[in-house]
């Protein structure tokens, strides 16, 4: 069948976005952004309406009448339909309308296909296209029931599916292995990240609400940003150092769609480990789009499906664009919930700075501190994190330093160093719970 071979060049393609009610409406507008991400060459966009999807077509034979005699009259090489089709559903649209017809999930993958640079990235990619593939083996051939003929080959054997299906499995498996040593390899660089305490912020969201252009102006990076759905698949990790916290790992993920089919998610958990595993993720949100609290809601239904029972800063971006102003809202005093910001224009990056110190190490606060000559090493450590305001010596050579920042971090500085609290902090010292002996014998039994 000529209309199955593949088309080289940029595809002459129909859209077909059908509203069901008894499913989750899709936006016609973002499937048209997805086809375009896909290099696809948009001749018509139509548009169905069904109450509940008709199990041969999905679409209705009058509705697929109708689609064949368009692809004829623009001379189409190919349809995609902006749901999940079933393998029959897909045979007997092609049979109909005489050429390629793919769905919703095949539209991603051919998008991740191209979008994929890393080796992990085509991997992930190859591991789901086959995983899709493998319940849609089609053959523009010969008969999928013949078996291999000819000396020594006859008699009991496989069909030419089967020995598909075989191959199949057996590349499937290959692929698993391989990214299961990935998996160990990152599983591996987050234990030591958290043996030294360093901690991982996360970038995730809706495709396309500038999480790359955010991570690029934090991470000072170069990573890939452009208007367009998908412009990043691979994970990108920038350790950065963030003034009151000192070493940060900051991570850059795939973005989200509504509708991301589970195999996809699977697929991608490889990826997505660096979600599961952060210690604060950072949800970006294009505040300007009309269709946030949709898209807010696809992200947050994707991180449930993945386990990510993670601390969450929602970070409105985009506020040049919606009108919004730079400012940060809090849950209660010194726990951050929702930051707004515009990584285009660089305004509110300081507000999400500190959001970000916040959320990790708590409410900043301000501390005077006396040191001996003898604690250089201590008042090294602040001075790198940037967070002494002031300095001056006395008469007796010991240094006294005004300083802001979160109390937990001075306290777990001041313990590591094994130096006294009541010392150093005088009557500050009794905010602190857990007395510097306690530490001690914690830190002799490990």
């Amino acid at each position: 069948m000529e209309y199955l071979e593949q088309h080289r060049g940029k595809e002459r393609v129909i859209l077909v976005s059908v509203s069901v009610q008894m499913l989750d409406d899709l936006d016609a507008e973002e499937f048209n952004l997805l086809a375009q991400s896909a290099d696809a060459e948009i001749l018509e966009h139509i548009h169905a309406q069904r109450v509940k999807p008709d199990a041969k077509f999905f679409i209705g034979s009058g509705k697929a009448e109708e689609i064949a005699e368009c692809v004829e009259e623009l001379d189409a090489n190919l349809v995609i339909v902006d749901h999940a089709l079933t393998p029959a559903q897909a045979r007997n649209l092609e049979q109909v309308i005489k050429c390629r017809v793919v769905d919703r999930t095949e539209l991603i993958l051919d998008i991740f296909a191209q979008r994929a640079r890393t080796y992990e990235g085509k991997l992930q990619v190859e591991l789901a296209q086959l995983q899709h593939l493998s319940s849609r083996l089609i053959r523009s051939r010969g008969n999928l029931d013949s078996q291999k003929g000819g000396i020594g080959l006859r008699g009991p054997g496989e069909t030419l599916l089967e020995t598909d299906r075989r191959l199949l499995r057996i590349r499937m498996g290959q692929l698993k292995a391989k990214i299961d040593k990935v998996r160990q390899t990152r599983m591996q660089g987050r234990i030591a990240r958290q043996k030294a305490a360093v901690p991982t912020v996360s970038l995730v969201g809706y495709t396309n609400a500038g999480k790359s252009t955010l991570f690029n102006l934090l991470a000072k990076s170069d990573v890939y940003a452009a208007d367009q759905l998908f412009a990043t698949l691979d994970p990108t990790l920038r350790r950065l150092e963030w003034d009151g916290i000192g070493n940060l790992v900051l991570a850059d993920t795939v973005g989200f769609v509504r509708n991301l089919s589970h195999s996809l998610v699977e697929s991608f958990k490889a990826t997505l480990e660096e979600t599961v595993e952060a210690t604060l993720l950072l949800h970006v949100i294009d505040s300007s789009s009309p269709e946030m609290l949709e898209q807010i809601e696809a992200v947050e239904k994707v991180l449930k499906e993945i386990g990510a029972d993670v601390p969450i800063l929602q970070v409105y971006n985009k506020i040049d664009c919606s009108g919004d102003e730079a400012k940060i809202i809090y849950r209660r005093p010194g726990e951050p919930e929702r930051v707004y910001v515009s990584a285009h224009s660089g305004e509110g990056i300081d507000l999400l700075r500190k959001a970000v110190h916040e959320a990790l190490m708590g409410q900043l606060q301000s501390f005077d501190l006396i040191l001996k000559p003898a604690y250089g090493k201590l008042r090294n450590q602040l001075y790198g994190l940037n967070v002494i305001q002031s300095e001056h010596y006395d008469d007796e050579g010991q240094l006294h330093l005004h300083i802001r920042i979160a109390a937990q971090k001075l306290e777990q500085l001041i313990k590591q160093a094994h130096l006294p609290l009541d010392e150093i902090l005088g009557k500050q010292a009794q905010q602190f719970q857990r007395p510097l002996e306690a530490f001690e014998i914690r830190s002799k039994i490990e």
